[in-house]
C-alpha cells in the first residue's frame, strides 16, 4: 500500500498517486507498507532508489545509514515486547523501516504498518502548523525520534521484570525463577545488539555527513543520538543487574543445598553409632554375656538414647543445629 502527501509551507495535501504528489509544490512524502513488487519498482523508478537498498529493508538487516548521490538511506528498527505463541511470554519483537531522504522528498518503506510512522503522518496532515520545520530531513527526524522514544518503553518493561525476579529470588529458589532471569538476560542482549548499530546510524546524521541533512536539523539528530547513548548505558546497567541477580540466585541455591546437606550430616552422625551398637549385638554369637542378662535389652536402649542426646547437645553447643 502506498500513500503520498505533499507538504508546503502552510498546507499539506494528500494524493492518490506518487506522480501527482511530485508535481505539487513542497516536500513529497511517500509511505509504502507491505508493497507488491510492482509498487516497489514504481518507487525505485520515480526516486532513483537502488534495488539493494529496498532489499535491505525487506530482508531485515542490521540498522545502518548509507549515502547515495541523490538521497540518504537510513535503516532502523522499531522494538516492542510482545507475547509469542510458542512461549506465551513477552519477547523482543522488531520491525524494520527504511527512510530514503532526498532534497525535497522522503520515502518510508516497511514490511508491515509502523505505528510511529502513521502517527507522524497524521501530525503532518492534521496539524502542520505545529511543526517548526517541514523539510524532508526534519520529517525523517520526527520518525527517528519516535522510534528511539519507544526504546525507553522496552527498557522500562525489562526493568520491571528484573525487579520482580529480584523479589522472587529472596522468597524462593524455584527453577522457574532462573528460567525467567535467563530470558530477561537474553532479551537485554538482543536489545543491545539493536541499539549499537542504531546509535552508529543516527550518529552519521548527527554529524551532518549526508548532504541531504541540513545544518539546522543536525541539532535534532544530535539529541536523538544522546538518547541512544543513554539507552546503551542503561542497557549495560540492566545487564549488570541481571547478572548480579543470577549470582544471588545461585548463591541462595547453594546455601539452601548446604542447609540440606548439613541436616543430612547431623542425622547420619546420630544414626551411625546406633547402627554400630545394633550391629554388634546382632551377631548372634553363643558366648555373649549380655544376651543372658535380664536387663541387657533396656540397658542397650538406654545407652542408645544417651549417645543420641550427647551428640545432639554437642552439635547445639557448636551451633551446627
Amino acid at each position: 500500500m502506498i500513500t503520498a502527501v505533499s507538504c508546503s509551507t502552510n498546507d499539506t495535501t494528500e494524493h492518490n498517486d506518487i506522480a501527482a504528489a511530485r508535481q505539487d509544490s513542497g516536500v513529497t512524502w511517500v509511505r509504502a507498507t507491505n508493497t507488491t513488487p510492482r509498487e516497489q519498482e514504481l518507487i525505485r523508478e520515480e526516486f532513483g532508489i537502488h534495488p539493494l537498498a529496498t532489499e535491505d529493508v525487506l530482508n531485515t538487516v542490521r540498522p545502518k545509514t548509507e549515502e547515495y548521490p541523490e538521497y540518504t538511506f537510513v535503516l532502523l528498527k522499531t522494538a516492542s515486547l510482545a507475547a509469542k505463541e510458542t512461549t506465551f511470554r513477552d519477547e523482543l519483537d522488531t520491525d524494520p523501516i527504511g527512510l530514503f531522504i532526498g532534497r525535497d522528498w522522503l520515502v518510508t518503506l516497511s514490511v508491515s504498518p509502523i505505528k510511529v510512522v502513521e502517527q507522524t503522518q497524521r501530525t503532518v496532515i492534521d496539524n502542520p502548523q505545529a511543526l517548526p520545520e517541514r523539510d524532508a530531513d526534519f520529517i525523517a527526524y520526527l520518525i527517528v525520534d519516535k522510534i528511539v522514544e519507544s526504546y525507553f518503553d522496552v527498557l522500562d518493561q525489562l526493568e520491571i521484570e528484573i525487579e520482580t525476579i529480584e523479589e522472587q529470588i529472596v522468597e524462593t529458589t524455584d527453577a522457574d525463577v532462573l528460567t525467567s532471569l535467563n530470558e530477561v538476560r537474553r532479551e537485554l542482549l538482543s536489545f543491545r545488539r539493536l541499539l549499537w548499530p542504531s546509535r552508529e546510524a543516527v550518529g552519521v546524521l548527527a554529524r551532518g555527513d549526508p548532504t541531504q541533512t541540513r545544518a539546522i536539523t543536525e541539532k535534532y539528530y544530535r539529541d536523538v543520538y544522546d538518547h541512544l547513548v543513554q539507552l546503551v548505558e542503561l542497557t549495560e546497567t540492566y545487564r549488570t543487574l541481571a547478572s548480579g541477580a543470577r549470582d544471588i540466585y545461585l548463591s541462595t541455591l547453594s546455601q539452601s543445598t548446604n542447609e540440606v546437606m548439613k541436616t543430612l550430616t547431623v542425622v547420619a552422625t546420630i544414626v551411625l553409632p546406633l547402627t554400630l551398637v545394633v550391629g554388634l549385638y546382632g551377631m548372634n554369637f553363643e558366648t555373649m554375656p549380655e544376651l543372658s542378662w535380664s536387663l541387657g535389652y533396656p540397658a542397650v536402649l538406654f545407652g542408645m538414647v544417651v549417645i543420641s542426646l550427647t551428640i545432639v547437645i554437642y552439635f547445639r553447643r557448636q551451633n551446627y543445629i
